[in-house]
């Protein structure tokens, strides 16, 4: 086991766990980032030189103005915002100087619209680390990530002499929609990666399990529709209005009844609807907010044509003005056997720790799209789970983890530095 320092870990954790930021808000968690790590004197890059903004989904002015302000209320520094360049997340590069392969690790720093629970036993309230930002809470793990994310950063500032090659540590925004992957990836800032690791908290398994190979990582398309009618007064004259609602409505039932696909598993769902004005007017404007998930590509782009179809022929039949935006997307990853091997073999020399060969992931996750971009340039990716018992459920107001898994993250991830990248002398 490394020599990190679990006590360190869980003060990182609380401290982003009292201010989480929504994807593309997180100015505050980045400064915080940039500044642990450049004081350990690792070059740190940051804003343009991590994101490609041509694949940016999700992000509004609102949410990054709503950020900003959040961060000079904390005081970051402007040079630091300036730096950002109106963009979240870093990337930490250790070099050890020597020849040798390129590992990219990469953590989410984001939270989710939750209300955090007010239950005095709950944690986070009991040792005063709560959340102090409104309807929102770090209750998928992520404050965790970031902290192990920096756990191994200090061990490489500490013990990195007896590593060859580069080590890059990519801490990134907007995991939530699947928003941040592909942008991330497509900056390149991976392209030179011999290996990919990611891995999650908690999730499919508790304490003491390490589940080395999940599978069912679902491809998925996330999709605004936006339907465009006319108002009218709906006593007086209605055949003067174009319904939005209406549309939106045919078009929220038809998609919930797309076919499912007959080669894997298939998923949707419309999650939100937005429309009208008032109860005397007929609907101008009508939003949907939907989803798709499909085992394959194959099977996810079928879902997804069939949902823009419907949105087009909800348009057409009530003679609407349709507008669609991505918002997400993420695709499916096979870790890779070499990696599965080596994280299993890492696993075995710590008795407290069970390798689980495989269990279903069932979701989707963000980091497949630079684990596959990794892939794709000749690179090995692997994505595996750290179990982590919970108070509750991920996305739920009583979340809250194990802490003591922190270091065993930690550990693992540098198990496998040190396996991929000893010093031959």
């Amino acid at each position: 086991m490394s020599n990190v320092d679990l006590t360190q870990l869980i003060n990182w954790r609380r401290e982003f766990h009292r201010c989480p930021e929504f994807g593309w808000s997180e100015f505050t968690t980045t400064a915080c980032l940039i500044k642990i790590l450049r004081a350990m004197g690792l070059e740190v890059l940051a804003g343009p030189k991590m994101i490609n903004r041509d694949f940016i989904y999700g992000r509004t002015p609102a949410l990054v103005e709503s950020g900003l302000a959040r961060a000079k209320a904390n005081s970051v520094d402007e040079a630091l915002l300036a730096e950002m360049d109106g963009l979240t997340g870093c990337v930490a590069i250790f070099d050890s100087g020597k020849p040798g392969p390129t590992v990219a690790l990469r953590f989410d720093i984001d939270c989710v619209y939750v209300q955090e629970t007010a239950e005095a036993e709950h944690i986070p309230n009991r040792d005063d680390f709560a959340s102090k930002n409104p309807g929102m809470m770090h209750a998928c793990g992520h404050d965790g990530h970031a902290s192990i994310g920096l756990g191994i950063a200090k061990w490489l500032t500490e013990n990195g002499n007896q590593l060859t090659g580069k080590v890059k540590i990519v801490f990134q925004p907007a995991e939530e929609g699947m928003r941040g992957g592909r942008p991330v990836a497509e900056s390149g800032i991976v392209d030179d990666a011999n290996y990919f690791l990611g891995m999650h908290l908690g999730f499919i398994a508790k304490s003491g399990e390490i589940v080395v190979n999940p599978n069912n990582f679902l491809c998925t398309t996330k999709v605004d529709f936006r339907f465009y009618g006319a108002p009218a007064h709906a006593g007086a004259e209605p055949h003067l209005g174009i319904n939005a609602l209406a549309g939106a409505c045919h078009a929220a039932t038809q998609m919930l009844g797309i076919s499912r696909h007959g080669k894997g598993m298939s998923r949707v769902n419309v999650g939100v609807i937005r429309a009208g004005e008032d109860r005397n007017v007929i609907p101008s404007y009508g939003e949907l907010q939907a989803e798709v998930r499909g085992e394959n590509e194959e099977i996810n782009s079928f879902m997804a044509q069939q949902m823009h179809r419907i949105a087009e022929g909800a348009a057409h039949s009530f003679n609407l003005r349709l507008e669609s935006e991505i918002m997400g997307e993420g695709v499916d990853l096979v870790n890779d056997k070499e990696l599965v091997e080596l994280l299993t073999n890492i696993v075995r020399r710590n008795p407290e720790l069970t390798a689980v060969q495989q269990r279903s992931f069932g979701g989707s996750e963000d980091a497949t799209t630079i684990a596959k971009r990794v892939q794709r340039n000749g690179g090995k990716s692997i994505y595996f789970i750290v179990g982590a018992d919970l108070a509750a459920g991920h996305h739920q107001a009583e979340f809250d983890f194990d802490e003591r898994q922190l270091k065993t993250a930690a550990d693992l991830f540098i198990g496998c530095l040190q396996d991929l990248m000893v010093n031959p002398a």
